[in-house]
């Protein structure tokens, strides 16, 4: 017993190095079953030895990052002996995925392994003696509020709740020694983890070339030649990558042999974050074809477009139509002016008000013009607002006074930062006035009473901007703006951009992101100014109707 103690300690102790651990207890299982060994992934070794405190990985689909992060959580334990925590984007499903799929099977592939760990029963906690590795789910604030550690791995970043991210940073405040992780597939500029790779050294790999001998990387779509524009013609099959340099044939059987004298390369040194990008073109298990074929089918295709632009090629992209464009904004720009002080004059046409609450209470409000046409419950669809005033008011009492100066007949409001206040405004105004709370289990473009919050409702946020920002689309058939519009407004309607992403069963969905230190208030008083419509109205539940555009 004695005599295996202090082999083990020995050996540990020539174990200085997270790769040189991976090498000599990970066993992995299919496509490449045996012993863990770089050879298929020559970038990872660099990433599993990374001494940087901080570290950012913005990456295709199944690029080994997230193996990358087992192994580096498994040498924290074992051999640096320090509590770990792997923040996934919710504990259910992410959580528990993650602890039966990766962190179970590597346990019983690797008999050190499962003898490292003394507890495993517990889906969040895992202990391997005195030390602990923490899973949780990014949305849960007590979560990770009440657990210490060393080190840190985000996976899966542009999915995460944002705002808990820091959360999890400050479980590391209190240790001496400390290493984080960050890695994900990318969605759009300065969103998720685009926005932490660009604060890093944005190192790519590059590898000699083994024609003409220059170092060069793998990037689409100079890179590849396509051999078809069908993405089911047999043709397709001889697409190959090239040097950028020479154009001479890269094999991809011989991939392995090229990309083993790969390094990383900086694209900044003035940081002392480390930031590493790859994309599926250096894939050992991806054929050049497939890439091909599904960027063809990403043509027609806008989530497929998204998914092919984030999961394939690790890249930042917006979909056409995503965003609003100036063009777009320009062609709903009205001959009037709007509004801006006094009484307005009354008319028999429906005013609606949204405010987005903040430092400043945004606001917006709309005339509409009404359709005969629209079927009961669906007026959104064929009415169009006319934006007759936007502004910021800096305290409730001014938003009491716009809804007297403009006749407003329904107003919603944001719930949050300032509930308190919001609730007394819907109270001054009730009947005429509701506090709303974007919220999950709301289908379609419904209005449900809040079970939590007297005089308040809840929506589906995508839902109901796709609705109002999607008209902008339709020029002056969807939304009339005054001709007066300023930058401020233009910019925050811009911010707003849909991204496509994958449910649990992997079906398509859309959500609304907004780029890092851009503002969208103005943006959320438009939708709020939308919902308020039906409330006017008196419909109370808008329904279940895709969207327009």
């Amino acid at each position: 017993m004695m005599r295996d103690r202090i082999s083990s300690g020995l050996r540990k102790k020539a174990i200085s190095t997270a790769s040189k651990w991976a090498e000599a207890n990970r066993i992995m299982g299919m496509p490449f079953p045996g012993p863990w060994r770089f050879v298929h992934h020559p970038w990872l070794r660099e990433m599993h030895d990374s001494t940087a405190q901080s570290n950012v990985g913005q990456k295709a689909a199944q690029m080994g990052y997230t193996e990358t992060m087992l192994n580096l959580t498994f040498f924290n334990i074992d051999i640096l002996r320090r509590d770990c925590l792997y923040v996934l984007p919710a504990k259910t499903p992410d959580a528990t995925d993650f602890s039966a799929s990766r962190f179970g099977p590597a346990l019983e592939l690797s008999d050190y392994l499962s003898k490292l760990f003394s507890d495993v029963q517990n889906i969040g906690h895992k202990r391997a003696g005195a030390v602990n590795l923490y899973i949780r789910g990014s949305k849960s604030r007590a979560g990770l509020k009440s657990v210490p550690a060393g080190f840190l791995v985000l996976d899966e970043v542009d999915e995460m709740d944002q705002e808990n991210i820091p959360l999890a940073e400050e479980r590391q405040s209190g240790q001496v020694h400390r290493q984080d992780w960050k890695i994900s597939t990318p969605t759009i500029d300065s969103v998720g983890i685009n926005k932490y790779y660009q604060q890093s050294t944005q190192e790519h790999f590059f590898f000699p070339c083994p024609s003409c001998s220059k170092h060069i990387e793998l990037l689409w779509p100079d890179s590849i030649i396509r051999t078809s524009d069908d993405p089911n013609h047999p043709d397709l099959k001889k697409t190959h990558l090239i040097c950028t340099a020479c154009k001479a044939v890269l094999p991809h059987e011989t991939k392995k042999v090229y990309l083993s004298r790969g390094k990383w390369v900086p694209s900044k040194t003035d940081t002392d974050v480390r930031g590493f990008y790859i994309n599926q073109l250096y894939s050992p298990a991806v054929e050049p074809y497939k890439v091909a074929s599904l960027f063809l089918k990403s043509l027609a295709d806008q989530a497929a477009e998204q998914e092919f632009y984030n999961s394939k090629l690790g890249m930042t992209h917006i979909v056409h139509g995503a965003r609003i464009t100036d063009q777009a904004f320009n062609e709903c720009i009205g001959s009037h002016k709007r509004h801006v002080e006094g009484g307005y004059p009354h008319t028999n046409r429906v005013i609606t008000m949204g405010i987005d609450v903040g430092r400043w209470n945004h606001w917006e409000i709309d005339e509409w013009y009404l359709s005969s046409k629209a079927p009961y419950g669906d007026m959104n669809t064929y009415a169009v607002p006319k934006v007759i005033a936007f502004g910021k008011a800096a305290s409730f009492n001014d938003l009491d006074t716009l809804m007297m100066q403009y006749g407003v007949h329904f107003a919603v409001i944001d719930a949050n930062p300032e509930r308190r206040m919001a609730y007394a405004f819907v109270q001054k105004h009730y009947g005429r006035s509701k506090m709303c709370f974007y919220t999950k289990g709301v289908s379609g473009r419904q209005t449900v009473p809040s079970p939590e919050q007297d005089q308040a409702i809840n929506v589906d946020r995508t839902s109901w901007l796709d609705m109002s920002l999607g008209r902008f689309q339709r020029g002056q058939k969807g939304i009339i703006l005054p001709a007066d519009i300023d930058l401020e407004y233009r910019e925050n309607l811009k911010a707003q951009v849909r991204v496509y992403l994958k449910d649990n069963d992997g079906n398509p969905m859309g959500k609304y992101v907004t780029p890092a230190n851009a503002a969208d208030h103005y943006g959320h008083a438009r939708n709020y100014a939308e919902i308020a419509l039906p409330l006017a109205l008196g419909i109370g539940r808008a329904s279940d109707i895709g969207s327009p555009v």
